[in-house]
């Protein structure tokens, strides 16, 4: 704490702020309101201040810079109010807690201290020239996270390099206008500070950290250079967070050429999404594009296939173990997320310009119009040397033709007699419709419906004869030949504009024939164990109409190898979240995806649950191949900030070389063993400590289960024990809320909750190494609590835990 006499200067200038913030305010709203309804106004009235005249060339040109000069005015009005509503927001923003810090520097060649005051937005002085508050991102606040009292430096936006000496660091904790606490420090966060924010209950939404940000976490906000930047991660150390808070600096720094939709987040789940999407808001930015990497395959194939996800793909490996196949769809997971595969495939496209191509009959009620070998006999009669997707492109515009010359001669077949002689009333007239609409568009000089009106009108009353009447009727219905024709070979055309007569199910299952052929077809040395198995598997799905996970990607690919690469160019920035559950051949494809994009991935081998995992920092990890060693960056969090120094000793002993990771020193509870004779036994424990947490005030728990299917049998057997009003969390959950909760490990990443009570430890739930990292994920959810239920045995993931680390009763 500071001194009596700095706490009454420290009070006075920040009721001197706080007076400042809200007369900003005050002259702000009427503004804000005011161009808001002048803008409504101008849109409402556009038409009526335009003068619309198109007689003569002159009253056109007229018309035209009428409408230029209103659209002009509208748009000045829109941004003046979107200028004067953000810095209203921000001013918005200030009021409750104008800073949170300040760094007294004395820079080099200068007599005098600037007091620099760090908060969420920048502030200005009466003046309009001196900075009352600094915004976090500016270059000189960043000093206030990379340096200790001492000698300091920043780099101007321009490049200069700005060297002086920090001669104190202060932090505050303001709320609605007061001063709670000031603390001088020699490190970027104090203990205190720090010590109160992670001391707060678990929120339903991720948290901004601006006010607490490390200095190995500000390292990954401000890297301004690194073509792949890899943050490796402990459970809890801020990483997510901080590459929000990435984000967030990037839109500010670049604010002149980056907009917000020019950055996504590949997240884990949908529920993720709802968890993070108020951090940005909350430091007056907008949202970035958040997705899932299912949701883009969902988008690129999810109309012709049933697609498996990666948490049903995650149940399957879960449950089946022990069952045939079970061994050989795990060899083949990871097979088919290896670059080893990836390379497979662009070598089978390789050969397809050679040969081998797979279409598909254009057929017509069952008849074969265009043959799949007459389009391979096309496909292979042109230049071998040109790309094949450009082959591709060719085949189509040939197929086009031939579909409009097959068009033609069709208008006489039996077929279209048959379809005239069925037309009722209705028909005729939707068809005739349609026609005369089609004339309308085609030819818009020739009035098509008044003249054929016209003509029909003199035809009927005519008395020149039968020819004339007979001419007409001949004539119609050649149009509606022409018409009925048309519209059956409608979707043909569109089949072929979307490359559908390219058999991309023949050419995946190709591969998955039998060794000697997929060698020959790939250039591949060898195949994986469990080949046969693998083969079947795939192609009995493929047969059912459906894509493993493990296939889609790969499918993907090898679909855009042919048919065409699909490229985002706009994206800029790429974040992957839990990156370690992507796999190498993933990865491959977000660089093609996104060929202009920086990326940055945040995750933690030490949760690695998914088969195709990927390691982010070892010397040999497919991320250091992606961009290059000089172009990539490698970040390690070690210390862990979200769980009590309690949990996170006991958490970091169930992992093989845990002992790296740091805890931070907050005390709590140990975790609790709590051993109980069969599982009625065990329920009845979880109610009733389900019910001394709520009574103790935790606002977030949860009952982590490993499975959904776990997850449903809890659900049912706590609600045995009087708990009707726990809520489920599944995968199709897409927002994330505060409560007591039932949710499978895998569902809970990247999230946190006061409380965690892993609902079934026993050895017949995890009792395989290969489920460690599960449950290492579930136990780290805990912010303050941790109990774990066994009935009977205990978990052998235990047995290398030291028996101080926990309690038991």
């Amino acid at each position: 704490m500071v001194e009596e006499q700095e706490w009454v200067e420290e009070e006075r200038r920040l009721k001197r702020v706080e007076a400042l913030l809200q007369e900003r305010i005050g002259e702000l709203e009427p503004l804000v309101g005011g161009l808001r309804e002048q803008a409504s106004e101008l849109r409402k009235r556009f038409w009526e201040e335009v003068t619309v005249n198109a007689s003569t060339p002159e009253d056109f040109e007229e018309t035209f810079y009428s409408i230029r000069q209103q659209e002009a005015l509208l748009s000045e009005r829109e941004r003046s109010h979107q200028l004067r509503r953000r810095q209203w927001n921000s001013l918005k923003r200030l009021a409750p807690s104008p800073y949170f810090g300040r760094i007294d520097v004395q820079e080099a060649g200068q007599s005098g201290e600037e007091a620099i005051y760090i908060g969420v937005a920048s502030l200005l002085g009466t003046d309009e020239m001196s900075f009352l508050i600094y915004d976090w991102r500016t270059p000189v606040a960043g000093m206030y996270y990379d340096y200790s009292p001492g000698p300091c430096a920043y780099e101007t936006p321009g490049g200069e390099r700005i060297e002086g000496t920090m001669k104190r660091k202060r932090q505050y904790r303001i709320r609605d206008g007061r001063l709670l606490d000031v603390f001088d420090t020699g490190v970027t966060i104090g203990d205190e500070l720090l010590q109160q924010v992670l001391g707060q209950d678990a929120d339903n939404r991720m948290r901004s950290i601006v006010a607490t940000i490390q200095r190995e976490q500000n390292a990954i906000i401000r890297d301004d250079h690194s073509r792949l930047l890899v943050v490796q991660g402990a459970a809890g150390s801020g990483k997510t967070s901080a590459a929000l808070q990435r984000i967030a600096y990037l839109l500010y720094k670049h604010r002149d050429r980056l907009r917000a939709d020019q950055i996504v987040l590949f997240s884990p789940n949908p529920l993720f999404n709802s968890y993070v999407s108020t951090v940005l808001p909350e430091l007056g930015e907008e949202n970035m594009q958040q997705t899932t990497f299912q949701e883009y395959l969902e988008y690129g194939l999810g109309k012709q296939w049933r697609m498996e996800d990666p948490f049903d793909q995650m149940e399957y490996l879960l449950t089946a173990v022990g069952e045939p196949g079970h061994e050989a769809r795990l060899a083949g997971i990871r097979y088919k997320a290896s670059e080893a595969y990836l390379e497979a495939l662009q070598g089978y496209a390789d050969r397809l310009a050679a040969e081998g191509m797979c279409f598909l009959d254009l057929r017509l009620d069952g008849r074969v119009l265009i043959g799949a070998d007459e389009m391979a006999a096309r496909f292979y009669a042109g230049d071998a040397s040109v790309r094949l997707p450009n082959r591709i492109a060719l085949l189509r515009e040939w197929l086009l033709r031939r579909l409009r010359q097959l068009e033609r001669k069709e208008r006489e077949a039996s077929w279209v007699e048959e379809e005239l002689d069925y037309l009722d009333k209705d028909q005729y007239d939707a068809v005739s419709g349609e026609l005369l609409r089609k004339y309308r568009r085609d030819r818009p000089v020739f009035d098509f419906t008044t003249e054929y009106l016209e003509a029909y009108g003199e035809l009927e009353g005519t008395e020149q004869g039968e020819a004339e009447v007979f001419d007409f009727a001949e004539q119609e219905e050649e149009l509606l030949r022409k018409l009925i024709v048309h519209a059956k070979f409608k979707p043909l055309r569109r089949q072929v504009k979307r490359l559908a007569f390219v058999d991309a199910a023949g050419l995946y299952a190709r591969i998955f024939t039998e060794e000697t052929s997929y060698r020959t077809l790939t250039g591949a040395a060898g195949v994986p164990g469990h080949w046969p198995e693998i083969c079947a598997q795939t192609l009995e799905k493929l047969e059912q109409g459906g894509l493993f996970h493990e296939d889609a990607t790969p499918f993907l690919y090898l679909k855009e190898l042919v048919e065409g690469v699909r490229t985002n160019t706009e994206v800029r920035h790429l974040f992957v979240d839990e990156g370690q559950d992507y796999s190498a051949f993933q990865y491959r494809f977000l660089r093609r995806l996104f060929p202009r994009a920086r990326m940055t991935v945040l995750g933690d081998f030490g949760q690695a649950i998914f088969a195709q995992s990927t390691n982010l920092n070892e010397a040999d990890s497919p991320l250091l191949r992606l961009y290059g060693e000089a172009d990539t960056r490698i970040i390690e969090l070690l210390r862990s900030y979200r769980s009590t120094r309690e949990i996170v000793e006991f958490t970091r002993a169930l992992l093989p070389g845990g002992e790296g990771i740091i805890p931070f020193d907050r005390s709590g509870g140990k975790p609790c063993v709590v051993r109980r004779t069969g599982a009625g036994e065990r329920n009845a424990a979880i109610a009733a400590d389900l019910a001394a947490l709520e009574a103790a005030g935790f606002g977030s728990v949860a009952v982590i289960t490993k499975t959904a299917a776990e997850s449903r049998e809890a659900l049912e057997a706590l609600a045995n024990e009087g708990r009707e009003d726990l809520r489920l969390v599944t995968k199709e959950t897409l927002a994330f809320e505060k409560g007591t909760v039932v949710i499978p490990a895998y569902l809970a990443k990247g999230i946190e909750f006061d409380a965690v009570l892993i609902y079934n430890a026993s050895p017949a739930v995890y009792g395989r190494e290969s489920e460690r990292k599960l449950f290492y994920t579930a136990c780290t959810r805990a912010m303050h609590r941790l109990l774990l239920y066994m009935d009977g045995g205990w978990t052998p993931l235990l047995d290398g835990v030291s028996a101080e680390l926990y309690e038991s009763r």
